[in-house]
């Protein structure tokens, strides 16, 4: 009789052993897809936003820089733009367009 009962306990452990394994994978599973959903998702829709903020940008738009200064876009290049700060007609800075954090359009 001892030896049957050993021989249970350890079928009952390899088998729930192997049970482990499969949800230990499934949890692992479940942990990595949350976080692609909550971490990962969010960043890549903002950065098509942005991307596409910056497609529609146009001369005579005003703009938010990353620094914190307003200006007006004057001229467009492929990745750059020429902004113009203040009132000063002098003061035209060329700057990457990815400085560029908010738009608001010359028609609003």
């Amino acid at each position: 009789m001892g030896i049957l009962l050993t021989e249970s306990t350890e079928t009952a452990t390899a088998a729930s052993g192997g049970m482990g394994l499969l949800s230990m994978v499934v949890i692992y599973g479940l942990f990595f897809l949350a976080i692609w959903f909550f971490l990962f998702r969010p960043q890549k829709k903002e950065q098509k936003k942005v991307q596409a903020m910056l497609a529609a940008l146009e001369i005579g738009d005003s703009v938010l820089t990353t620094a914190g200064f307003y200006g007006v876009v004057i001229d467009i290049a492929d990745d750059t733009v020429i902004v113009e700060f203040g009132n000063n007609k002098n003061c035209r800075i060329p700057m990457e367009k990815t400085a560029i954090s908010r738009v608001e359009k010359a028609t609003e």
